[in-house]
């Protein structure tokens, strides 16, 4: 466990430099590793009561989980993936009922660039599960699935651009799951044609309300989207900020406690976690502050927010991609870490605790938070090159 007491001073020309003090007094969470699946078969995962029992399930590229024992069931014809040399088609995974007949369908974003899939649940039958796209195009390396229009409903968020062009740039749009049986996904597209953030694999995108008027809008590291009254309309407003280096997601939340949205995020393939305070300058602009959380641990390609204490501040989730680039990225051959990283404030800066959950697990690009079996604490679910994993976290820290 390291605790930073991270606040910075100025030296001449404004260069920031972070002090770092060490403390062992935060409470420890404990989580004991289950290793549903050591095969390598998908970066991205969900959760959802796939056969209604009652009992959440784990859903992972071609394959479901079924709690409590998760065996694994085919959802299609699975693909055969190596650690050390290639990628799923499966980045990122939700679980919902897409066609409203009461069952959970799985949502899949393949290798970017290719198209966003749903499959749609036999309602028990055997045999593989009806694929049915939704968008030709899916790109990012963190899509996103979220409530972006405050409906309650949740929604995918990526950008697409024409398939076959590897360098295009496209638009940033977000697909609404139909609203009755029988009907289709809706497109949104929010940019202008070859905006920033919208290549293949670009990295680094999120979703919060920056500007504090109630309405969430999407953050890429180049800037950001403001949302408008009306979510469907098309070419949002962008304001161009410098919000860091190529990362993975991107959440608002205040860390500071000074009642406005900073931003945190995660170097993809290389080493960095940082929070960007946002700052006003004399004239009223906004300024972004970038500083240091950690660079303990490289290929931070996903971060997730959550109570993880419930201490009612936000923490955050993430550890390292096991050989993201094959292991050609800095610190690629280092332990498969998973960490969670406690926030508190003392004088209203912020104090980040790095507590470590495992070292040979890690993450893929997508990880979940999540009370899996129901005992009202928050586990960890990941997919990733080493397999499908559930940290459950313990009692009482036994």
């Amino acid at each position: 466990m390291t605790t930073g007491f991270c606040k910075p001073f100025l030296l001449p020309a404004g260069m920031i430099v972070v002090a770092i003090a060490t403390h062992a007094d935060a409470a420890e969470l404990k989580f004991k590793k289950h290793h549903i699946d050591p095969t390598f078969i998908s970066e991205g995962v969900a959760v959802g009561d796939v056969n209604r029992d009652g009992m959440p399930d784990i859903l992972a590229g071609p394959y479901w989980y079924q709690a409590p024992s998760f065996n694994r069931h085919e959802i299609r014809k699975p693909g055969t993936y190596k650690a050390a040399g290639g990628y799923s088609k499966s980045f990122m995974n939700a679980a919902v009922d897409v066609n409203h007949d009461g069952w959970i369908d799985h949502v899949v974003v393949g290798f970017p660039g290719e198209p966003a899939l749903w499959y749609e649940n036999p309602k028990g039958k055997a045999g593989h599960w009806t694929e049915r796209p939704f968008a030709d195009s899916a790109c990012n390396e963190t899509p996103i699935f979220t409530d972006l229009t405050g409906d309650n409903v949740k929604e995918m968020l990526f950008a697409v651009t024409t398939p076959g062009e590897p360098k295009a740039l496209g638009k940033m749009a977000w697909f609404a799951p139909p609203t009755a049986t029988g009907a289709t996904w809706s497109t949104h597209i929010i940019s202008k044609d070859k905006s920033p953030g919208t290549h293949k694999f670009s990295h680094g995108l999120g979703v919060g309300d920056i500007n504090g008027d109630g309405r969430k809008d999407v953050i890429i590291t180049d800037g950001w989207w403001e949302a408008p009254d009306d979510r469907t309309r098309t070419d949002w407003t962008f304001h161009a900020e410098k919000l860091g280096p190529a990362c993975a997601n991107m959440h608002p939340y205040d860390v500071d406690g000074d009642g406005d949205a900073d931003i945190v995020s995660s170097s993809a393939h290389n080493f960095g976690i940082w929070w960007h305070e946002q700052t006003k300058s004399e004239n009223g602009r906004r300024q972004w502050r970038q500083h240091l959380i950690s660079d303990r641990f490289s290929q931070t390609h996903a971060l997730e927010m959550a109570d993880m204490n419930g201490d009612g501040v936000m923490d955050f989730v993430t550890g390292k991609r096991y050989f993201a680039h094959n292991g050609h990225d800095p610190g690629g051959t280092e332990p498969a870490v998973l960490y969670w990283i406690e926030l508190t404030r003392i004088d209203g800066w912020p104090r980040w605790t790095l507590h470590k959950i495992d070292d040979d697990s890690g993450i893929g690009t997508q990880l979940l938070v999540h009370d899996l079996n129901g005992d009202g604490r928050l586990d960890i679910i990941v997919s990733n090159k080493k397999g499908t994993f559930f940290h459950e976290q313990l009692a009482g820290g036994e």
